[in-house]
């Protein structure tokens, strides 16, 4: 669910102000088919209404077994469920081994490569700038700085085992105004965890108007930085929006921001989170 900044959204679904790119400018440069996805699923939490049965499995990064698209049968080539955002239990160690994957072209990347006589690339190390932790006047969490190292660190290995270019790590930005928005959505003060979960234009219980940006989504119990990095990858829209896996471009102008929220109202605990990401200017 990234944002692109033009006259107009995919689905229709108008961003609104605050930090993101100014009205007119990509949000997802040299790649204006990847637009946002639709908030079809629902999110859900113990004791609240809105639950669902659903859940998918959270993934143990490592630097040698790494995660690709055919972890979950049939997103690849429906994406009927918008996995991206559906929510995860208590994250269950599990180590998912790396195969190609003919939706994200990872085996044609690296076939490509061998030809060319290189290989895939390295990754990269160091931490991205931090995030503030600041709290919300509701008294929701906001987004820390391990929470942004968490996401990043998935991100790139999830890139690079995948046969893509790594993002440097100073290009991952905390993003207060898309922060805004998952503040403005946790403190809906339905029960129903899925009121104002969704796209511009979704209404909160309470009338309050929206504020902040929107992006790619994802929310439920148990998700850190590093499980809706994965569960972007899953889902192909999301994958399309956010990786970018055809965009062959110099990484070094690329950026990629993320904002994550913890808790929410009425009586979210801190265990359930929020998170928004998009590939663009923050």
């Amino acid at each position: 669910m990234g944002a692109v900044f033009g006259t107009v959204l995919a689905l229709g679904l108008p961003f609104v102000g605050g930090g993101g790119p100014s009205i007119g400018s990509p949000a997802y440069a040299d790649e204006a088919v990847s637009t946002p996805v639709a908030a079809t699923s629902r999110v859900a939490t113990e004791g609240r209404t809105g639950n669902t049965a659903a859940a998918v499995a959270a993934v143990t990064f490592t630097t040698k077994s790494l995660i690709t698209a055919p972890v979950v049968a049939g997103t690849s080539k429906t994406d009927s469920e918008h996995l991206a955002q559906k929510p995860v239990p208590k994250p269950i160690p599990v180590i998912v081994q790396s195969s190609g994957s003919g939706s994200s072209g990872t085996a044609a990347r690296k076939a490509a490569r061998v030809a060319s006589g290189s290989g895939c690339p390295a990754n990269v190390g160091g931490l991205p700038a931090g995030a503030p932790g600041r709290t919300s006047g509701g008294g929701v969490g906001g987004t820390t700085s391990g929470d942004i190292a968490s996401f990043a660190q998935a991100f790139n290995a999830i890139r690079v085992a995948n046969c893509l270019d790594p993002v440097p790590m100073a290009n991952f930005h905390y993003d207060s105004c898309m922060e805004a928005r998952l503040f403005w959505i946790a403190e809906d003060p339905s029960p129903d965890v899925n009121s104002a979960w969704g796209h511009s234009g979704t209404p909160r219980s309470d009338g309050l108007p929206a504020v902040g940006c929107d992006g790619n989504l994802a929310g439920g119990s148990g998700n850190t930085g590093a499980t809706v990095a994965q569960k972007w990858w899953n889902s192909a829209s999301h994958q399309k929006s956010l990786y970018r896996p055809t965009y062959s471009g110099s990484m070094s102008g690329v950026v990629i921001c993320f904002a994550m929220v913890h808790g929410g109202l009425p009586n979210d605990g801190a265990s359930f989170t929020r998170a928004a990401a998009r590939w663009g200017g923050c």
